[in-house]
């Protein structure tokens, strides 16, 4: 499961490398993640500094660092 959790995380990477910040919604919609899988997938991220979240409203936006 790792494994496929970190091809997730690099599908993420890469859709916010490309487009910018997202909402979580945004990127698991684009993606074609299910939201489990973006969620781990950001978690994985996250856990590595990659990312930044801030709150917009109530709305999480993830962008990378």
């Amino acid at each position: 499961m790792a494994g496929s959790i970190g091809i997730s995380a690099g599908v993420v990477w890469q859709y916010l490398n490309e487009n910018g910040e997202s909402s979580v919604t945004k990127i698991s919609k684009e993606t074609k993640l299910d939201a489990k899988t973006t969620q781990r997938a950001i978690g994985w991220l996250a856990g590595e500094a990659k990312l930044a979240i801030d709150m917009k409203g109530r709305t999480e936006i993830i962008s990378l660092k």
